[in-house]
């Protein structure tokens, strides 16, 4: 059975696509378009998707959409018209995008495919909380999906078991801790659905001073539920999502691109103080009423890597799963999970009208093991023959390594403290480089962050790097038995090595982790080992290969053009190694 899951509209477009109960392919619109977090339409990303698969859209069995449109125009006009006039401007804007194109999901998907079959849609939540239990490593495990918003709901909870999802509990719009974090990130001066994770990086370097005023704007209960008071609030019906009163309350709001103050630290780290409590009353709630100590985590408040390394340090969860593509990318692979469950079972196991029912049990896993995402590796690969071919029509210079070499090489270029671009295999799914489409350095330089930062990423200076490191190495420098192979922990760094690495230990001594097996991605734990045997450290700094603004590379092409344009010393594009020295 073929399924594509689409995600778009809102942010972070994606495909992905089952077979058999399998992902073959996920992929981001935006690696394509080259327009980060694109609202498009995903028709490069369907495109490699059907072609990795070796399929035409006639041999689809359905097309899901991640969550109902209709539902969520509903919940538009109730809580603009309730809020009229003030939602004048905001409903003014929304109107013409969803008449002319949100509610004609259906027609524009065969627009723009000629796909002739059904489509159906799932509950945005229940997409993410698919996409978080499905590929999980656990048979029975408790769920909690966190975002802006779905239709209605912005926190959902239940249980999953076998291919049994039963979310129970939500809270509704406009109570969310995602678009409270949006809404200081846009406070802040950053982009929302987009700088959140900088205002988590920001919070590190400020004191929670601001915690008790914001007692009077959240309301954080006992067992996690909490309330916001729109007093402070106008996200609900402005295009502005603080007010008059929260400038007034808290701080002004910062121009973007403008100074950092003491007080936008202290703002950052109160926001995360708020958030943190809230998600440990929560998970601890959850396992307590379920006695349940595994949880799988999705939707975008699940990148929040310093929540999650919380979440294994101060409550009872023994074992965690976070999907990776946690935001609405990851929605396309859980819809299309979430579907291949029900359609298992049958047509008659979807709502008329092409609604995915909310509790899919057997379906089409039963009788055959589920599909487990042991790592994020789904996108675009190339061949040695297609990249050569590339570097040769470009004219660019370049010496050629055998598989063996590359490794070694990779680490000897690191120890002599040069910057490398690493360019491998299929490209990561989800916001996260994980060695296959990223910029190395050596963590052993205390000036190697600010460099980077500087030359290399075009970024904020307060941005934080991530440690990589051979899973069985980890625990010698990282104050941690948990394995991170999707960088989605904050962990400790252990005192007496955060000497030895100071480029990837953030200014509170943790740093965003990411464990590599050799099972996951040979290659890369192979460099890692070598550069450990050359200099005594076995980490090494990983980040993103992008700089800022733009997404993630995709192809040789953007890999070169972004090497080119930045102060990277090296690119290993395969076994091809291109130096800046003889490529200026």
């Amino acid at each position: 059975m073929n399924i594509l899951g689409l995600s778009y509209m809102y942010h972070d477009s994606a495909a992905c696509l089952l077979q058999d109960g399998a992902v073959v392919a996920a992929a981001a619109e935006e690696r394509f378009i080259r327009i980060k977090h694109s609202i498009d339409f995903p028709l490069r990303a369907l495109k490699y998707c059907l072609a990795e698969g070796g399929l035409s859209v006639g041999d689809l069995d359905g097309i899901v959409f991640y969550e109902k449109p209709f539902l969520k125009f509903e919940r538009i006009l109730k809580t603009h018209l309730m809020a009229f006039p003030r939602s004048y401007a905001s409903f003014r804007a929304f109107l013409p995008m969803w008449l002319n194109y949100k509610l004609s999901v259906p027609q524009t998907i065969r627009e723009e495919t000629g796909y002739p079959g059904p489509v159906y849609f799932t509950d945005h939540h229940y997409a993410h909380a698919a996409s978080a239990f499905l590929p999980s490593p656990f048979e029975r495990a408790i769920i909690l999906t966190m975002d802006g918003t779905g239709e209605w709901s912005t926190t959902s909870h239940g249980v999953g078991e076998g291919t049994d999802i039963r979310l129970d509990q939500h809270q509704t719009f406009p109570h969310s801790l995602g678009l409270l974090y949006s809404a200081v990130t846009a406070h802040l001066g950053f982009k929302v659905n987009g700088g959140e994770g900088k205002v988590m990086g920001l919070a590190s370097y400020g004191k929670p001073s601001f915690r008790r005023k914001f007692d009077q704007a959240v309301r954080i209960r006992e067992d996690g539920s909490f309330q916001l008071n729109l007093d402070y609030f106008s996200f609900h019906y402005d295009l502005v999502m603080t007010n008059r009163k929260f400038a007034e309350h808290f701080c002004p709001p910062r121009a973007p691109e403008s100074d950092i103050l003491p007080e936008h630290q202290d703002l950052a780290a109160s926001l995360q103080s708020v958030v943190e409590d809230a998600i440990l009353a929560m998970v601890r709630s959850l396992v307590a009423r379920h006695g349940i100590d595994r949880l799988c985590i999705a939707g975008g408040v699940g990148l929040n890597c310093v929540a999650n390394g919380l979440i294994l340090e101060d409550t009872p969860v023994r074992e965690l799963f976070v999907q990776p593509a946690a935001g609405d990318d990851g929605a396309s692979l859980g819809a299309a999970l979430y579907l291949d469950t029900l359609l298992g079972g049958g047509r008659d196991a979807v709502e008329a009208g092409g609604r995915a029912s909310r509790s899919p049990s057997g379906g089409a896993l039963a009788g055959r093991d589920r599909w487990r995402m042991r790592d994020a590796y789904l996108g675009p690969s190339f061949s040695d023959a297609e990249i050569e071919a590339f570097l040769r029509r470009s004219k660019w210079s370049y010496r050629e390594l055998t598989e063996d070499d590359l490794p070694a090489r990779a680490a000897e270029l690191l120890s002599r403290g040069r910057i490398v671009g690493w360019f491998q295999g299929r490209m990561e799914f989800g916001p996260r480089a994980l060695g296959n489409r990223s910029i190395l350095a050596d963590p052993r330089d205390p000036k190697m962050k600010d460099i980077l930062n500087r030359r290399v990423k075009h970024r904020e200076p307060f941005r934080p790097f991530a440690p990589a490191v051979c899973v069985e190495d980890a625990p010698e420098y990282f104050a941690t038995s948990h394995e991170s192979p999707f960088m989605l922990l904050s962990v400790p760094v252990r005192e007496d090595k955060r000497g030895l690495i100071p480029s990837v230990v953030h200014v509170d001594g943790s740093a965003r982790l990411q464990t590599v097996s050799a099972r996951s991605n040979p290659l890369f734990h192979r460099l890692i080992k070598e550069f450990g045997r050359r200099t005594g450290v076995p980490v090494v700094l990983n980040t993103s290969f992008n700089v800022r603004g733009e997404p993630i590379v995709c192809t040789p092409q953007d890999a070169v053009s972004s090497f080119l344009r930045t102060e990277m010393d090296d690119l290993l594009l395969h076994r091809f190694h291109l130096a800046k020295e003889d490529n200026r």
